[in-house]
């Protein structure tokens, strides 16, 4: 059965099926295709912010079940009224958390993704999407300096870093408690996991989804770079061991998501291996910053780590979801993950590559395919290219802290590293309280102001402006206007 369409005249569909004729497939592709093309070109004038506030995207579009179709116009119509009530990682001064604009290429990758809709639990699940993420893999491997000859590297894509994280630390678990999966996370003595001061929330919350509690996370003190004190790490572990209980993993971070600050990553190495220790580098943000060649000194012992993560979807420029956990054992990884009571998933294939299956190195069993549009990315630009964007992000941070630097009415809080800038606008005679108060709402304004978008951070105590930089419309234009934008703000609030 069909009807035809009163607003586009176009024959439409009745029956229980839902494939579209051809001609329905036409206005839908080219009409969608048209919105996104609209999209990308119009980035940069939208508000980074929208003037919006909670239920009014509901209220202009509704809530109600729809139990008819509804014609692709009215569908249409209300998906610009999303894009109008979001807010635009894409747009040139959104300097917020860390979160890029997605480049156009892999955005119609995950287009083709969506469309085979294939679920790579395993080669034969989805032989090609297999490849293709393997194949990624290796290259991120390789980009990150992680990829040596006599040390290959193992890995899977993740939803992002946290997920990326916590399946480290299983395996960590897993490899320096072997019988944790007979007996129990909560039977053996007390382990212990160490990172800095500075690390990610991710840590803490995944000590506690997979039972070692967050309360065994040793928080190393940092140091005036914010980096963590390794001196102070090698004296904690001897005084745990000493007081029973059992170290397993460390943690360092290859660019913290507050001020970008790499960890001492080679020293970190030494102590781990010193101890017997996993070594597990969060590069969620940072480990990407390895493709600046001035950045790569600070990346060193990168290679030496038993597990990175990394976040495709942070400094790729690819859509979310794209992260990334990659590692060197892999047999010590699939002791972690190998399940073989489901006899509906066993693998029959004697093939090593069509035995292949992701679920034995991770928690999910249904996966997307999320390297098409990693891998799309890498051919379209290639390696040279990207490589340079991430550079430039470095050197616009860099410009921002020497504005900042210049000017009486900021206060550098953290020089960056890589692309993130720690700041504060000050005025004379205000105390501290009152300076982290005023900042605060200049913060707040800032971002609902629409023209740029800040965070915040607390660096020694004091309440610091944000500004992250993985964008590749960023300019140093970008960031003139942004200071301007937030002196305008603070004297509008006296």
């Amino acid at each position: 059965m069909s009807e035809i369409n009163p607003r586009s005249g176009q024959t439409r569909s009745t029956n229980a099926s839902l494939d579209l004729s051809a001609a329905e497939l036409h206005e839908l592709s080219s009409q969608v295709t048209q919105l996104v093309t609209e999209y990308f070109s119009a980035v940069p004038g939208l508000p980074v912010f929208p003037n919006t506030w909670g239920g009014k995207t509901t209220a202009e579009i509704g809530a109600s079940l729809p139990l008819a179709g509804e014609p692709l116009e009215t569908l249409l119509n209300d998906c610009r009224l999303i894009i109008e009530n979001s807010r635009h990682n894409g747009h040139p001064r959104f300097f917020g958390y860390v979160a890029s604009p997605a480049n156009a290429p892999a955005a119609f990758a995950d287009l083709i993704a969506s469309a085979l809709n294939t679920n790579l639990t395993s080669w034969r699940s989805g032989p090609a999407g297999t490849e293709i993420e393997r194949t990624v893999i290796n290259w991120l491997a390789s980009l990150i300096g992680y990829s040596m000859n006599d040390l290959p590297a193992h890995g899977l894509l993740t939803s992002g870093g946290s997920m990326a994280n916590m399946t480290a630390l299983l395996m960590a678990h897993r490899a320096k408690s072997p019988d944790a999966a007979a007996k129990g996370l909560w039977n053996s003595a007390p382990m212990t996991i160490y990172a800095s001061d500075q690390i990610h929330m991710s840590i803490p919350k995944a000590a506690d989804m997979i039972g070692v509690g967050r309360a065994q996370v040793r928080l190393i003190p940092s140091d005036n770079r914010l980096r963590m004190q390794v001196g102070l790490l090698r004296e904690t572990i001897a005084s745990d061991l000493e007081n029973g209980l059992k170290p397993f993993c460390v943690v360092g971070s290859a660019g913290t998501v507050n001020t970008g600050a790499v960890d001492p990553l080679d020293e970190i190495a030494d102590v781990a291996h010193e101890f017997e220790l996993w070594f597990h580098i969060d590069g969620a943000y940072g480990a990407l910053a390895a493709l600046d060649e001035t950045k790569r000194p600070l990346f060193r012992g990168l290679a030496r780590a038993d597990s990175v993560s990394l976040d495709p979807h942070k400094w790729l420029y690819v859509p979310i979801d794209a992260g990334c956990l990659l590692f060197r054992d892999e047999a010590r990884a699939r002791a972690a993950f190998a399940f073989e009571g489901a006899d509906y998933i066993k693998v029959h294939e004697q093939n090593e590559t069509e035995a292949f299956a992701f679920w034995n190195y991770g928690p999910e069993l249904s996966r997307r395919f999320r390297a098409l549009k990693i891998w799309v990315t890498l051919r379209y630009y290639g390696a040279q290219r990207i490589a340079r964007t991430i550079s430039e992000d470095n050197l616009v941070a860099a410009y921002l802290a020497e504005q900042v630097k210049a000017a009486r009415d900021f206060e550098l809080l953290a020089a960056p590293e890589l692309s993130i800038c720690c700041f504060r606008y000050v005025t004379p005679g205000l105390a501290e309280t009152e300076l982290d108060q005023l900042n605060t709402r200049v913060m707040n304004a800032v971002q609902r102001g629409g023209r740029a978008y800040l965070s915040n951070a607390t660096i020694q105590g004091k309440f610091a402006l944000r500004a992250c930089i993985t964008n590749f419309r960023t300019t140093r234009a970008d960031i003139d206007e942004t200071l301007e934008i937030i002196r305008e703000a603070a004297k509008g609030l006296s």
